[in-house]
Parts: C-alpha cells; sequence; structure tokens
C-alpha cells in the first residue's frame, strides 16, 4: 500500500500544468525521433539536455524520459505506412506492417501497434512502480564491492552484446574508461590526462561528449545513407477484425512477457526484444507462413515488447543506477546534472522526483495512445523533409546547446572532434554505446573499488570472499566467455559454408 500512496502523491505532482506540459512536450519530440529516420532518443536526449539546466530536477527528467519511450511509439508509423523504419527497434514492423498497408489495413497496423504499444509500457511502469521500491531497499543492503562487481557486471554484459566484435566492444569500453579519468584523481587530487589545459581539470563534460560522439557523428553517417522516401499508405480502419482480437491479445501478452524480460538485461536492447518476439509469434502460430504477408501478430507482438522493453530498462537505473544501454546511460547523464543520484538511495531521498516521473510515464502513454493514430499521416509527412535541410538544422542546434553549456568555444570545438571520433568509431563497427556506458560509470566504478580496496585486509581477494560480490563477477566472466564462444562458432560456420560452396 506505501507504493500505491506515493503514486498517488505521484499523480498529484505530475498533473501540476507544468509538469503536465513538459510531459506532452517531451512525448510529442519522441514522436518526432521516432518518425525521422537518422534521429533517435540518444542524439536528441542530449540535444536538449543543456535546455534543462535551469529547469526543476522533475520536470526536466519527465520530459527527457518522455522522450525516451514515446520514440518507441513513432518508429511504428514510418515503418507501417512507407516501409522506412525510424527506430532501429522498428525494424521488424516493417514485415507485415507495410506488407498490411499495401492491402488496405494501415489503420490496423497502426492500431494494433498502438494498443500493444500502450499495453507493453503501462505493464512496465507498474512493475516500476510495484517493484522498484523493493529492489531499491535491496540494494541498500551493498556495500562498495557488491556495488563494484554489479556495475563491472552490467557493463561486461553491454560489452558482450552490442556490436559485431567483443574484441571492438572492449576498445569501445576501455576508450570510455580513459576518458572518464580526464580531470583531477578522486583520492590523491593529481591531474590526470589534462595536458595542462584547465578546462579540462573537471574532468570532459558529458553532453560535449554525447552530442559529438551521436550527434555530429550520427549526422555524418546519415549522409551516407539516405533513403528515398515513398508517399505514405491511406489510412482507413483503425481496428483488427473480430476474428483477429484474440491472437492479437496473445501476441501482445507474450510480447509484453518477453520485453519486461529481456530489458532488465543490461545490453539487450529493444532490437533483441522485436526480433525474439517475432520469431516467438511466428512459432507458436498455427500458420507460419502468414507471416512476412500481413500478419497482424507479427506488428502486434513486437511492437508490444519493444515498448516493455523501454519501460523494463528504467528499472535497473532507478533502482541500481546502472544503464542498459545508451539511451538510459544519457538519461543517468541527465540525472546526475540534475544533482540526482539514481540507485539504491533515490527512492528514499528524491521521493517526489521518482513517484511525479513514474506517474507522468502513465500520463504519458496515455497521451500517446490519444494522438497516435489521428496524426499518424502528418507525422509520416515529415519524413518528406529534405535531408539537405534537416541535417544543418540538426547541426545548429547542437552547436548551440553545446555553447549553452558553460559559454566556451572550447566545448564547440571538442563537439566538433568528437563527431568526427565518433564517425571514424561508425566506419570501424565499434560500437559507441559501450563507450557512452563507461564514461557515464566510469567515476562510480573507480570510486568503488578504491572504497573497497581501502575496506579490505586482503586486497582485491574481498570481492571474492563476499557471496554477492563473487557471484556478480563470476557471472560477469562468463557472459563474455559465452559471447566469445558463441561468435567463434559463428565465424567458423559461415566460413564451413562458404568453403563448401
Amino acid at each position: 500500500m506505501d507504493s500505491l500512496a506515493l503514486l498517488l502523491h505521484g499523480f498529484e505532482l505530475a498533473f501540476t500544468w507544468v509538469n503536465l506540459l513538459y510531459c506532452l512536450v517531451g512525448v510529442t519530440v519522441g514522436m518526432l525521433v521516432g518518425v525521422l529516420p537518422g534521429l533517435g532518443p540518444v542524439t536528441t536526449t542530449a540535444l536538449l539536455l543543456p535546455i534543462t539546466y535551469g529547469m526543476e530536477p522533475i520536470s526536466a527528467i519527465i520530459m527527457l524520459t518522455g522522450i525516451f519511450y514515446a520514440a518507441m511509439y513513432g518508429g511504428t508509423i514510418t515503418s507501417v505506412l512507407i516501409n522506412v523504419p525510424g527506430e532501429a527497434a522498428s525494424i521488424v514492423t516493417c514485415i507485415d506492417g507495410y506488407r498490411m498497408a499495401r492491402q488496405g489495413r494501415a489503420g490496423a497496423a497502426l492500431g494494433v501497434a498502438a494498443i500493444g504499444s500502450f499495453i507493453g509500457g503501462i505493464v512496465a511502469v507498474l512493475a516500476l512502480a510495484f517493484l522498484g521500491p523493493t529492489l531499491a531497499r535491496l540494494a541498500l543492503r551493498f556495500g562498495p564491492p557488491e556495488y563494484f562487481a554489479l556495475l563491472v557486471f552490467g557493463l561486461l554484459m553491454v560489452v558482450a552484446l552490442i556490436g559485431k566484435s567483443v574484441v571492438k566492444g572492449m576498445i569501445a569500453a576501455v576508450l570510455g574508461l580513459l576518458l572518464s579519468m580526464i580531470g583531477l584523481d578522486p583520492v590523491s587530487g593529481a591531474m590526470r590526462f589534462t595536458f595542462g589545459q584547465a578546462k579540462l581539470l573537471d574532468g570532459l563534460d558529458f553532453v560535449v561528449l554525447v552530442m559529438g560522439l551521436y550527434g555530429v557523428a550520427e549526422i555524418l553517417s546519415s549522409i551516407e545513407k539516405q533513403v528515398e522516401m515513398s508517399r505514405p499508405a491511406r489510412i482507413q480502419g483503425l481496428f483488427p477484425q473480430r476474428d483477429e482480437w484474440k491472437p492479437t491479445l496473445k501476441a501482445m501478452g507474450r510480447g509484453t512477457a518477453l520485453g519486461m524480460v529481456l530489458g532488465l538485461i543490461p545490453g539487450a536492447n529493444t532490437v533483441i526484444s522485436s526480433i525474439l518476439s517475432y520469431a516467438l509469434e511466428k512459432k507458436v502460430a498455427k500458420d507460419p507462413s502468414r507471416f512476412g504477408n500481413g500478419a497482424i501478430e507479427g506488428v502486434a507482438g513486437p511492437e508490444t515488447a519493444n515498448n516493455a522493453h523501454a519501460g523494463a530498462a528504467l528499472i535497473p537505473l532507478f533502482t541500481l543506477g546502472i544503464p542498459g544501454s545508451a539511451a538510459t546511460a544519457v538519461l543517468l547523464g541527465g540525472f546526475i546534472m540534475h544533482g540526482l543520484m539514481p540507485g539504491p538511495a533515490l527512492f528514499a531521498k528524491n521521493p517526489d522526483v521518482v513517484w511525479g516521473v513514474i506517474a507522468s510515464m502513465f500520463i504519458g502513454n496515455a497521451i500517446l495512445l490519444v494522438f497516435n493514430l489521428p496524426l499518424a499521416r502528418i507525422w509520416a509527412k515529415l519524413t518528406l523533409v529534405p535531408y539537405k535541410l534537416l541535417y544543418p538544422i540538426i547541426l545548429v542546434f547542437i552547436m548551440m546547446g553545446t555553447y549553452s553549456v558553460n559559454g566556451s568555444v572550447w566545448d564547440m570545438v571538442a563537439t566538433l572532434v568528437f563527431g568526427l571520433f565518433g564517425y571514424c568509431m561508425n566506419k570501424l563497427e565499434i560500437p559507441l554505446a559501450a563507450t557512452i556506458l563507461t564514461f557515464v560509470l566510469g567515476r562510480q566504478i573507480e570510486t568503488s573499488l578504491l572504497q573497497s580496496l581501502t575496506l579490505s585486509e586482503n586486497g582485491a581477494l574481498i570481492f571474492f570472499q563476499r557471496p554477492i560480490s563473487a557471484t556478480f563477477l563470476v557471472l560477469a566472466i562468463v557472459a563474455v566467455l559465452v559471447s566469445a564462444v558463441a561468435r567463434i562458432r559463428r565465424a567458423r560456420t559461415l566460413t564451413y559454408r562458404l568453403d563448401t560452396h
């Protein structure tokens, strides 16, 4: 009942006109982000971080989280109407969603996608509301060794699952750790990697790094991948036929469960949830041949799964302070920027922010359900904006946002440098997400490590003498080894097939 009372208090905060306005702005921008190919919640959240400096923490986090979960809705529209996924997680929706649109059933495809997204999002928020405090109380029992092991486990899981190569994932992670060490040593106060620059004594600014690596780099990469847009399909009828409701609801149920489970695993992004949901629906279908030819379950399952995943991914962020993806890493940066530290103490120290944000997510999902379909055709037309006009505008906003952080031209130059660096990483297929994650958590890992070694009488053995920390470290090692073995086997299988042909 405590959680219910706190949630009701959260609704009181969320229903103030200021917070309602920022919720509306967040979900609207998130929809726009999902619709426009080449953008994403990571880039856009980073762009808007400087704007939130003068805002109240609760309003800022409401807007930033709105962008995060609303982007899942927006990506569906262009996937169905013009066969262009606005978000990576919506790629699977193109398979059957666009085929339904060509059959004159675009409305039904968008309808089940909207309903499924709402169900998946609401169930995930309920889990955050009622399971989050329990997980936070359990996490309060963690000391520095347990917290260090947990952070290492989360990061290695991400490295193991992100990208095509474990080696490249490790390279990206090490780069992030090195960048996080720039500035003054937290214990001795010694200068590290500053090269005599006073501006680097406080370390790299998170906004500068993420705007460069994601904002500028994504623009440069997207210029090479321009796609020709077709006219959106006509929208008629918003609901499935009577005999389609039962299999559709079952697909939504399976998608919700799958997305929830995978959302709790660091590194298992929404794309994985969508793909596995589609595979599951095809596996349990009585007639698998319908998939690829306009099967409504092929839209309902993946769309529900990716929204359930997006909501569930906030649970480890809020309760443990561990971001499982680049998007939640940017959200973590937003929390820190406003003096908030996600983790075990967040629910106790900042209850108004936590419960206000959770309540706003119920409101945001309802707003998305109500406005998603009537505005679908308008959103789709935004994809017809010429790239030669779109990208310069985005770049101007990036530079304005960067300059507004400290009023420094040096920050603008650093953003461009990191943009070129991120572009090169994209070309080499080195995952940017791992770099962002390790940069955000680098200082926390270092602090936990130093505190643990200070407490220990046996050096690093303290991590294996305590059951919880030892379990997390063993799981981290196993995760990396399993991923490496799986990749080696896939490479050998591919080589064998090529040799036999």
